[in-house]
């Protein structure tokens, strides 16, 4: 009976040399690849899926101020008016709203914003709808597969006025959600 015991003594401490507690090295080791793995999920979700860019301009006024950071969806190109939209232009990703979608008509007199031969009067927007010098001429039609944006400061913003619709494969993405950011 004392030969049985001590070999389950002789047993139980082979396994506990076995089944040893990891040393800190083998703990370091895990956790820096769940570092990698994450880090190379979210760099894939930032690169494919999301974008984020900090907004520098005053040109969507009140809907976004200066600093604020904007997360966009990089595959939704399906838009509808009223949408916030991400695009570059001259070098410069810029956000604006969709104001018509192809097949529409737009004109901007002395009466306003006028769609579809209807005068506009939109929701939080302050400034009046003016013609810029040097932009487009009006009344225009949106092209199959364009968008017509414009900003919602209309005194400052640099939109459709200027260089006319944009095509839907050239926005960046469809704005998703925003980050109010103040005193960074």
């Amino acid at each position: 009976m004392f030969k049985i015991k001590q070999s389950k003594e002789k047993k139980g401490k082979m396994m506990r040399r076995d089944k040893s507690p990891p040393t800190l090295m083998d703990d370091l080791k895990y956790l820096f690849g769940k570092l990698v793995v994450v880090v190379v999920v979210f760099a894939s979700l930032y690169y494919f899926l999301f974008g984020v860019i900090r907004y520098n301009d005053d040109g969507m006024k009140p809907a976004l101020k200066d600093g604020d950071l904007v997360v966009y969806y990089r595959l939704d190109k399906r838009y509808s008016v009223g949408d916030l939209l991400v695009y570059s232009y001259e070098g410069k990703e810029r956000v604006a709203r969709v104001i018509a979608t192809e097949g529409s008509s737009i004109d901007i007199n002395e009466n306003g914003l006028i769609i579809n031969g209807s005068p506009q009067q939109e929701q939080d927007i302050y400034k009046e709808t003016l013609l810029y010098k040097g932009g487009i001429t009006f009344p225009i039609k949106v092209p199959q597969g364009q968008l017509f944006v414009l900003g919602d400061n209309r005194t400052s913003a640099v939109d459709s006025r200027v260089f006319g619709p944009i095509p839907i494969n050239d926005t960046d993405g469809k704005v998703v959600t925003l980050i109010r950011r103040r005193g960074f």
